[in-house]
């Protein structure tokens, strides 16, 4: 058998359609993708605004403008100025502890609503912002927010989709989390050129549309049906509402498959204890391993501090939000390929033929910085323009691989019993080293300069390995049948045996 593959005629999907009513759903829900995107855009950009610079963090405005003699890749090290983008992954890594037990509890629903409102406040006080504390604060509101929501919306989404159309549906989330990035690069953008220097508080406060999208729209939204029988609803009701989701009358399938899993959950009563049992450990090592990969791929050194990077190399303040706003529509446009491409190919070969792309990417951006910028001086024009071109391939291969894929492989390979503690960990974990990259990075570029690009070099070659040794393919598979593809998988399966032999 080959590598990662499965027989698919073992497994059975169930019927469905498209429905509007699930199409309109996942879009509310989705909001919550466009708000993680859109933070992660917007401290990019207002953080190499001269006025946020000059109000917030002043010591780094003056090096930046009068020390001629600090290196290049030194300019902006300061622990302030990172631990601005790294607060809000550590309010999230903490809040999504308490967002497992919430959503298992009062459903995805609750959870997303709570997520939303918590968003709200954090844009409402980040925009009104007058000292440094203000602005932490924020953060920290819609680190919360983003907790939750990332706990409860990747579930929603693919546990609303019909099983033949999850990755599709699934990628959905990270499609969003593009268009709210590129959203918020085209604001930078124009609130750059606003003269009174006020213009980071428009790209700050924005934030409250999407959240209050996602928080008014999460008070219409149904419940997943794995969630009402999970919380001991009427199978009834939930069948009259799975009927209405599928677009078809047999459901029935489906809802028992649902029924024995919700009763196989509830024997569990503690979810983050079982999931250490041999039986998990696949979903375990993959709950650590694919959102760690996913943060080592570098792709937030892009995400958070593209335009400081490029300022870095000599480029104007605009100049840099421009290309902000080239390598969002790059990544929006792979993201929604993506979409097209999963349920057809597969996850695995998006993530090898995604993770070549990447490396060959980065040791050339590396090989152009090493060779091109020296610790005073700034890249030549045409220099410059290549290392776009390839800040944009590498977005390109990210867009329809680990970007998309490293949300949604986590959220379908659970059993409902772990699934809450699965999820938990998968965000926790990304939360964790987002936060980790975060407060580093600046740090790194100034102590390691180019070497830093082949670092994430070298992490893509590991997880592309990975992924080719040791991922089963889940395109198809039905999430109450997932197990079947470890006790399939020519590594994972001598776990899986050794543990049903007790």
């Amino acid at each position: 058998m080959a590598v990662g593959s499965m027989d698919m005629a073992s497994t059975s999907q169930y019927g469905g359609k498209i429905t509007t009513f699930v199409v309109l759903s996942c879009i509310t829900a989705g909001m919550g993708g466009v708000i993680f995107g859109y933070d992660i855009g917007v401290s990019g950009g207002v953080t190499s605004m001269d006025s946020f610079l000059k109000k917030f963090f002043p010591e780094v405005y003056k090096r930046m403008l009068e020390d001629k003699d600090i290196s290049n890749y030194c300019k902006f090290d300061s622990q302030l100025l990172t631990a601005f983008t790294s607060s809000l992954y550590i309010a999230g890594l903490i809040s999504s502890i308490f967002a497992s037990r919430f959503t298992e509890a009062f459903g995805r629903k609750r959870s997303m609503l709570f997520g939303g409102a918590a968003f709200v406040a954090g844009a409402a006080l980040g925009g009104a912002a007058v000292n440094l504390f203000m602005v932490i604060f924020a953060r920290v509101l819609l680190g919360v927010g983003l907790g939750f929501a990332n706990q409860s919306v990747p579930l929603y989404l693919s546990e609303m989709a019909p099983s033949k159309y999850r990755g599709a549906f699934s990628n959905s989330f990270q499609l969003l989390v593009g268009i709210g990035a590129l959203i918020a690069n085209f604001i930078n953008y124009g609130a750059e050129k606003i003269r009174d220097g006020w213009g980071w508080r428009i790209s700050i406060a924005l934030a409250a549309v999407p959240a209050s999208l996602l928080t008014l729209g999460a008070l219409f939204l149904p419940e997943t049906p794995n969630s009402l029988i999970q919380q001991g609803k009427d199978p009834q009701k939930v069948s009259a509402l799975l009927t209405k989701i599928r677009g078809i009358e047999n459901v029935d399938q489906e809802l028992e498959d649902i029924i024995k899993a919700s009763d196989a959950s509830k024997a569990v009563k503690h979810p983050f204890r079982k999931i250490l049992e041999r039986r998990y450990r696949p979903q375990l090592v993959m709950a650590f391993l694919i959102p760690f990969f996913q943060q080592v791929t570098g792709i937030n050194v892009i995400a958070f501090y593209n335009p400081i990077l490029l300022r870095t190399i000599g480029m104007a303040e605009s100049a840099s939000l421009l290309s902000s706003v080239m390598t969002g529509v790059i990544g929006t446009i792979s993201t929604f390929i993506s979409m097209i491409l999963v349920d057809r190919f597969g996850r695995r070969i998006l993530f090898l033929a995604g993770g070549v792309q990447m490396f060959i990417s980065q040791v050339i951006v590396g090989t152009i910085v090493a060779t091109q910028l020296q610790d005073q001086g700034s890249v030549s024009k045409d220099y410059a323009y290549l290392m776009i071109v390839f800040i944009c391939v590498y977005v390109a291969g990210f867009g329809w691989s680990w970007g998309p894929l490293g949300w949604l492989v986590p959220s379908e390979i659970f059993p409902l019993e772990i699934r809450s503690a699965g999820q938990s960990i998968n965000v926790a974990v990304n939360f964790l080293f987002t936060s980790v990259v975060a407060q580093t990075f600046l740090a790194m570029l100034c102590h390691m300069k180019s070497g830093l690009f082949f670092f994430f070099a070298g992490w893509l070659a590991v997880m592309t390995v990975f992924v080719y040794l040791f991922l089963p393919e889940t395109k198809n598979v039905p999430i109450e049948k997932i197990d079947l593809v470890w006790k399939d998988h020519w590594f994972w399966k001598r776990i899986v045996a050794n543990e049903e032999k007790f």
